[in-house]
C-alpha cells in the first residue's frame, strides 16, 4: 500500500473518531435512545466521493472498531456495525447508479443506517417491539441525512484534490 494511501486512511480516520468523540460529548435531547447527528457520515462521504467505495468501507470499519474499543462496548459496536455495514453498502450501491446527487446518497445512508440498528436490536434484545423507533429514526436520519449530505458537498467540492485524493495526483 503506497504511503499516499496510508496517510489518507490515517487523516480520515482519526477525524472521524474526533467527530465520533464529539458527538458522543452531545447530551441526549431526544426521547428515542441511539438518535444522533451522524457526524463521522461526512468522513465516510468524503472518502466515498474522493477516495472511492472499498477506501471508504475500510475507513468506516476501522473508525467502528476505534470508537467501539475507545468510546463503547460490544453492544455498541454490534450496533455500530450493523449500521455502518448496510449504510455503507446502500451508499455505495446509489453513488454506482449514477441517478441520485450526494444529498440523496447521504440521506439514504442515515435511513439504511437507522435500519441496520433496528435489525441489530430486534435481534440482540430478541424483541420485534424495537421497531417502534422506526418511525422516529427514520425522521431524524432523514434530517441527518440531508444536513450530511449539504456539508458533505461542500467538503467534497472546496476540499482541493490534493488533500484527499485516493492517491491520485
Amino acid at each position: 500500500m503506497k504511503t499516499r494511501k496510508v496517510t489518507d486512511y490515517a487523516l480520515l480516520t482519526t477525524l472521524a473518531l474526533i467527530l465520533s468523540y464529539v458527538e458522543s460529548q452531545v447530551p441526549a435531547f431526544f426521547a428515542v435512545p441511539g438518535m444522533k447527528l451522524g457526524l463521522t457520515n461526512l468522513v465516510v462521504m468524503v472518502a466515498l466521493y474522493r477516495m472511492g467505495d472499498r477506501d471508504a468501507v475500510t475507513v468506516n470499519l476501522i473508525r467502528i472498531c476505534l470508537s467501539a474499543l475507545l468510546f463503547g462496548n460490544g453492544f455498541s459496536l454490534a450496533y455500530s456495525l450493523s449500521g455502518g455495514l448496510l449504510s455503507g453498502f446502500t451508499m455505495i450501491a446509489l453513488k454506482r447508479t449514477e441517478k441520485f446527487s450526494i444529498i440523496g446518497v447521504s440521506i439514504a445512508g442515515g435511513l439504511s443506517h437507522n435500519t441496520g440498528q433496528i435489525l441489530a436490536s430486534m435481534v440482540l434484545l430478541g424483541t420485534w417491539r424495537v421497531a417502534a423507533y422506526f418511525i422516529a429514526l427514520w425522521a431524524s436520519g432523514i434530517a441527518a441525512g440531508l444536513a450530511i449530505g449539504v456539508l458533505s458537498g461542500e467538503i467534497v467540492r472546496r476540499l482541493p484534490q490534493s488533500v484527499i485524493s485516493g492517491g491520485k495526483p
